[in-house]
């Protein structure tokens, strides 16, 4: 239920199709964002927002793809995206709205370098949520 409450002003500020990543959702594991990913596929159907999920465990490949694409949405967890960040293959400068989903994993599974150094990177001037799971 708090996913409802939380993606869909999300989405609504989101200007769809603009082609470069205007909110980031992190979370701890490749399992909630695909989750993630699914729900706001969902809730977003008939706006087509051009979204990506970013994990390890998988191929680059089709990340990759997406990014180049360009994507308005991207659900990622802090490692991997950290990878695409070092390629270069994401710029996260157009951020407008930064979700850390189970903030509280996340840091105690120690997340906690790889956070900041994202959050470094996101424009001073966005809005953050944080969730907990607990």
């Amino acid at each position: 239920m708090y996913q409802l409450i939380v993606f869909l002003p999300l989405l609504a500020a989101i200007q769809p199709r603009h082609r470069q990543v205007q909110a980031l959702v992190l979370t701890p594991t490749r399992e909630l964002a695909t989750q993630v990913f699914e729900s706001l596929r969902d809730y977003s159907k008939y706006l087509r927002i051009p979204a990506a999920t970013i994990y390890g465990g998988v191929g680059m490949g089709p990340q990759l793809d997406a990014l180049r694409r360009g994507v308005d949405l991207v659900i990622a967890c802090p490692g991997r995206l950290l990878d695409h960040i070092d390629r270069r293959s994401v710029d996260l400068s157009g951020i407008e709205i930064l979700v850390l989903d189970e903030a509280d994993r996340m840091l105690d599974m120690g997340f906690i370098p790889d956070i900041e150094r994202i959050v470094k990177l996101v424009p001073f001037t966005r809005q953050t949520l944080f969730f907990s799971a607990t």
